[in-house]
Protein backbone atom coordinates (compact mmCIF):
# COMPACT_ATOMS: atom_id res chain seq x y z
CA UNK A 1 0.00 0.00 0.00
CA UNK A 2 1.15 3.50 -0.83
CA UNK A 3 -0.30 6.64 0.69
CA UNK A 4 0.21 10.14 -0.67
CA UNK A 5 -0.50 13.06 1.64
CA UNK A 6 -0.58 16.63 0.40
CA UNK A 7 -0.06 19.72 2.51
CA UNK A 8 0.46 23.44 2.02
CA UNK A 9 -2.82 24.50 0.51
CA UNK A 10 -4.74 27.50 1.72
CA UNK A 11 -6.08 30.93 0.91
CA UNK A 12 -3.82 33.45 -0.78
CA UNK A 13 -4.31 36.74 -2.59
CA UNK A 14 -3.67 37.04 -6.29
CA UNK A 15 0.01 37.52 -6.93
CA UNK A 16 0.98 35.56 -3.85
CA UNK A 17 2.81 32.27 -3.45
CA UNK A 18 2.21 28.87 -1.93
CA UNK A 19 4.31 25.74 -1.70
CA UNK A 20 2.61 22.38 -1.80
CA UNK A 21 4.24 19.26 -0.44
CA UNK A 22 3.47 15.62 -1.09
CA UNK A 23 4.74 12.88 1.20
CA UNK A 24 4.59 9.24 0.17
CA UNK A 25 4.54 6.47 2.73
CA UNK A 26 3.91 2.77 2.80
CA UNK A 27 5.66 0.37 0.47
CA UNK A 28 9.03 1.92 -0.26
CA UNK A 29 10.15 1.86 -3.85
CA UNK A 30 11.09 4.45 -6.42
CA UNK A 31 8.34 6.03 -8.41
CA UNK A 32 8.83 6.52 -12.14
CA UNK A 33 7.35 9.97 -11.79
CA UNK A 34 5.52 12.21 -9.36
CA UNK A 35 3.20 15.00 -10.31
CA UNK A 36 0.50 17.45 -9.42
CA UNK A 37 -2.97 17.61 -10.89
CA UNK A 38 -5.76 20.01 -10.10
CA UNK A 39 -9.50 20.08 -10.39
CA UNK A 40 -11.51 23.30 -10.29
CA UNK A 41 -15.25 23.29 -9.59
CA UNK A 42 -17.17 22.08 -12.61
CA UNK A 43 -14.02 21.18 -14.52
CA UNK A 44 -12.10 18.01 -15.23
CA UNK A 45 -8.92 17.11 -13.43
CA UNK A 46 -5.89 18.37 -15.33
CA UNK A 47 -2.16 17.89 -15.16
CA UNK A 48 -0.30 20.82 -13.63
CA UNK A 49 3.25 19.48 -13.63
CA UNK A 50 5.18 16.27 -13.28
CA UNK A 51 8.76 15.17 -12.82
CA UNK A 52 10.35 11.89 -13.81
CA UNK A 53 12.90 9.85 -11.93
CA UNK A 54 15.58 11.32 -14.20
CA UNK A 55 14.49 14.85 -13.31
CA UNK A 56 12.69 15.72 -16.53
CA UNK A 57 9.83 18.11 -15.89
CA UNK A 58 6.64 18.87 -17.75
CA UNK A 59 4.26 21.76 -17.15
CA UNK A 60 0.83 22.79 -18.29
CA UNK A 61 1.04 25.88 -20.48
CA UNK A 62 -1.09 27.81 -18.01
CA UNK A 63 1.51 27.52 -15.24
CA UNK A 64 4.79 27.68 -17.14
CA UNK A 65 7.07 30.33 -15.69
CA UNK A 66 5.03 30.56 -12.48
CA UNK A 67 5.08 27.07 -10.97
CA UNK A 68 8.09 24.85 -10.26
CA UNK A 69 7.96 21.17 -9.45
CA UNK A 70 10.74 19.45 -7.56
CA UNK A 71 11.25 16.21 -5.72
CA UNK A 72 13.40 14.31 -3.30
CA UNK A 73 12.98 10.91 -4.82
CA UNK A 74 15.08 9.17 -2.20
CA UNK A 75 12.59 10.48 0.33
CA UNK A 76 9.53 10.02 -1.88
CA UNK A 77 8.67 13.70 -1.57
CA UNK A 78 7.41 16.11 -4.21
CA UNK A 79 6.86 19.83 -4.08
CA UNK A 80 5.07 22.43 -6.12
CA UNK A 81 6.22 26.02 -5.70
CA UNK A 82 3.46 28.28 -6.98
CA UNK A 83 4.24 31.95 -7.60
CA UNK A 84 2.24 34.77 -9.12
CA UNK A 85 -0.96 32.95 -8.32
CA UNK A 86 -4.12 33.88 -10.17
CA UNK A 87 -7.78 33.37 -9.24
CA UNK A 88 -8.01 30.79 -12.03
CA UNK A 89 -5.47 28.67 -10.15
CA UNK A 90 -8.14 28.02 -7.52
CA UNK A 91 -8.67 24.26 -7.35
CA UNK A 92 -8.11 21.14 -5.35
CA UNK A 93 -4.55 20.03 -6.02
CA UNK A 94 -3.79 16.32 -6.04
CA UNK A 95 -0.47 14.57 -5.74
CA UNK A 96 0.06 11.73 -8.19
CA UNK A 97 2.71 9.05 -8.40
CA UNK A 98 3.32 6.50 -11.13
CA UNK A 99 5.26 3.29 -10.71
CA UNK A 100 5.49 -0.18 -12.15
CA UNK A 101 6.24 -1.13 -15.72
CA UNK A 102 4.70 -0.60 -19.13
CA UNK A 103 3.04 -3.99 -18.80
CA UNK A 104 1.92 -3.47 -15.22
CA UNK A 105 1.59 0.22 -14.44
CA UNK A 106 0.63 1.47 -11.02
CA UNK A 107 -0.77 4.86 -10.11
CA UNK A 108 -1.46 6.46 -6.79
CA UNK A 109 -3.38 9.57 -5.72
CA UNK A 110 -3.54 11.73 -2.66
CA UNK A 111 -6.80 13.08 -1.29
CA UNK A 112 -6.03 16.62 -2.36
CA UNK A 113 -5.40 20.01 -0.82
CA UNK A 114 -7.48 23.09 -1.57
CA UNK A 115 -5.85 26.19 -2.99
CA UNK A 116 -8.00 29.31 -3.11
CA UNK A 117 -6.71 32.47 -4.77
CA UNK A 118 -8.69 35.61 -4.08
CA UNK A 119 -8.75 38.55 -6.48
Amino acid sequence: QVQLVESGGGLVQAGGSLRLSCAASGDTFKFNSMGWYRQAPGKERELVADITLSGRTNYADSVKGRFTISDENNKNMAYLQMNSLKPEDTAVYYCNAKAGTWASPKEYWGKGTLVTVSS
